[in-house]
């Protein structure tokens, strides 16, 4: 599965959530929706977000797709993290928020599968706020992830 060092709870809990994802669908209005795909391990994710009234505040989060155990628990860890942050707190997640909500080392060839999901959802809300113009479909490739 390419997971390091961890404790066998987190691989436990990464096998988990790859084989009951929550939040797995769609959701019925999403404020924004995003696709990006990890050409690498031919991972694709679809993230649906809802935000609150407010515009900032993350409500709800949804997401569709198929790939590999590290690429699929990690969107479902992730849709259950995310509601109740503001798009500023997406914005500022990292690499290393994500191996540690995945509570395991990642190795480098997996590292792009780990953060497709945060890599989506930080893109989604970028187009929606106009930060970006043209972002078709979001891509885990060269060496920033």
């Amino acid at each position: 599965m390419g997971i390091g060092g961890g404790s066998d709870m987190y691989r436990q809990q990464i096998l988990d959530h790859y084989k009951n994802p929550r939040n797995y669908g769609e959701l019925d209005a999403p404020t924004f929706s995003h696709t990006g795909e990890n050409p690498s391990c031919g991972d694709t994710l679809t993230v649906d977000v809802g935000l609150a009234d407010d515009g900032e505040t993350i409500e709800s989060v949804a997401f569709s797709g198929d790939g590999c155990a590290i690429s699929q628990a990690s969107a479902s860890m992730l849709s259950e993290r995310l509601p109740g942050m503001t798009l500023d707190e997406l914005d500022a997640m990292d690499t290393d928020d994500i191996t540690e909500m995945l509570g395991v080392d990642i190795s480098p060839m997996r590292i792009k599968c780990a953060v497709l999901a945060r890599q989506v959802a930080q893109d989604g809300a970028k187009l929606y706020e106009g930060d970006v113009d043209d972002l078709d479909v979001t891509k885990t490739e060269g060496d920033e992830v």
